[in-house]
């Protein structure tokens, strides 16, 4: 029995040492703790940690910067004991870690509660939320501060395409932070959110996602609620106008609501000019003040909106909106946002995060607008229901619906679908039977190999394959490269 996880959640812990020099991280290999080494290092911190599997990218940054890695958990990764320890959301109450810092009487932190502790409270935390589009904002609002002259931090859930970095320390006061729902850690189950102590926040949509962890949209709103209400009265909150659970939310906060959107009628509203395969040209409008026009080089509504809430929340935080929107051009993107990994043969092959049914609709309409009103190819949508909820059945009429701006939809069965019972599982053949009566070209091909094959039979130049998943998709970004490329003529 875990003596962590009998121990009432109350009980007292034990007080971080005045001086902090050397930290150990449960879990490192992951996208925020590997993130929060690097952090900490760059601070100055003496930084070690631990991981079962380890993988690019996150293995090569550690590598990189020299940061020791225990392959594996065991009590003796805790020798010589550090200071802290950080656990991250991958340690479970027996990991024997976990048991060991307990018996040892080690102080440990959550990673939201190492990162307050660590940087937020010294600094100004400008914290993205939502459902959708919090790594591209966040990393939009960190590269448009940074290029305005204002040095700040940031931390994002991805890789921002500008300094091939999932994070920084900077000299300046804001901290760009994206702020997570889902829980800190074993022993504290409260979103991570709560503990970032933002100085000025967005919360860009909210629909039902985490079906994990949360039973319902309203538990989500609940959440978002208790987040709002954290945003000091000197502060401000922004959220898209297009969101009523997002207003729903905003009700208990302190400090000023504020909206940004497409509709004319915002704080800070948009129009869209064009589209094409270099971006978005559109026109900013702040209430009161002159129209900006912007070239923002994302394609989609979608990004146009984030576009919105990094701008709001930038301004929010000391920024000057004039010399933020000239600053748009310049930003690079995200790796797996949009992310064109080659042309092999003349067809295109995308690579985007997408999984929640609106993101995956959002995604289709973006390419689309993008890549392909002016060349006529076809977009192939190839979909992986890989996340939390993807994998269940929650959405399953959402999905029927979300596919139809494709061409011709692939769909591969749920990962990993030993882990929930057969009844909750998203039903792909219903779903490619519900998508056939709607007239798509719809299939689930079996594996990836047998995906590959599919494609690479039908695709011809001037073709779009959108490969939509937030994991590894089994490898099929490489295999349809290489294969497309093996196939092309000369």
């Amino acid at each position: 029995m875990s003596p962590v996880r009998d121990a009432p959640r109350d009980l007292p812990r034990p007080a971080l040492p005045a001086e902090v020099r050397t930290v150990h991280l449960i879990g490192i290999g992951g996208t925020g703790m590997g993130s929060l080494a690097g952090l900490l290092q760059a601070a100055g911190y003496a930084v070690r940690g631990s991981d079962a599997h380890l993988y690019p990218p996150m293995s090569d940054q550690l590598a990189a910067r020299r940061i020791p890695v225990a392959e594996g958990f065991a009590a003796a990764n805790l020798e010589p004991a550090p200071d802290v320890v950080i656990v991250g959301n991958v340690c479970r109450p027996d990991n024997p870690e976990a048991v060991a810092l307990w018996e040892r009487g080690l102080p440990f932190l959550s990673l939201p509660e190492a990162l307050r502790h660590f940087f937020l409270d010294a600094r100004q935390p400008l914290v993205v939320t939502g459902t959708h589009g919090k790594t591209t904002t966040t990393a939009l609002l960190a590269h448009l501060l940074t290029a305005t002259g204002q040095d700040p931090s940031f931390l994002v859930g991805g890789v921002c395409r500008n300094s091939d970095a999932t994070y920084r320390l900077g000299d300046g006061p804001a901290f760009c932070l994206e702020g997570d729902e889902y829980d800190s850690a074993f022993f504290d189950k409260a979103p991570k959110f709560l503990h970032y102590a933002p100085a000025a926040a967005v919360i860009t949509s909210l629909e039902f996602d985490h079906a994990d962890i949360f039973a319902s949209l309203e538990d989500i709103v609940a959440a978002f609620a208790r987040f709002a209400a954290l945003v000091p009265t000197d502060g401000e909150l922004w959220i898209w106008s297009g969101a009523p659970a997002a207003a729903t939310a905003a009700q208990g906060a302190r400090c000023p609501v504020r909206t940004y959107g497409l509709d004319g009628r915002e704080d800070l509203h948009a129009t869209i000019d064009g589209q094409s395969a270099a971006g978005t040209r559109l026109t900013v409008r702040p209430r009161g003040g002159d129209p900006l026009v912007a070239e923002l080089p994302l394609g989609g509504r979608h990004n146009v909106l984030n576009a919105l809430a990094a701008l709001a929340l930038g301004r929010a935080g000391g920024g000057d909106l004039a010399a933020l929107v000239a600053a748009l051009p310049t930003f690079a993107g995200v790796k797996r946002r949009q992310e064109v990994l080659g042309r092999p043969g003349g067809i295109a092959v995308i690579d985007d995060f997408a999984h929640h049914p609106t993101a995956v609709a959002e995604t289709i309409a973006a390419v689309r607008a993008s890549h392909l009103e002016a060349s006529g190819g076809r977009l192939w949508a190839l979909f992986e229901p890989r996340s939390n909820t993807a994998r269940r059945r929650v959405h399953q009429a959402e999905y029927a619906a979300c596919f139809t701006g494709a061409d011709r939809v692939r769909l591969a069965a749920p990962f990993n679908p030993h882990g929930l019972p057969a009844a909750e599982l998203l039903d792909v053949a219903d779903l490619v039977a519900v998508l056939r009566r709607a007239g798509l070209d719809a299939a689930a091909p079996g594996d990836v190999a047998a995906l590959v094959d599919d494609v690479v039979a039908g695709a011809e130049p001037g073709d779009v394959v959108l490969v939509m998943s937030n994991g590894g998709f089994g490898g099929i970004h490489g295999r349809l490269l290489a294969r497309l490329a093996d196939a092309a003529p000369g």
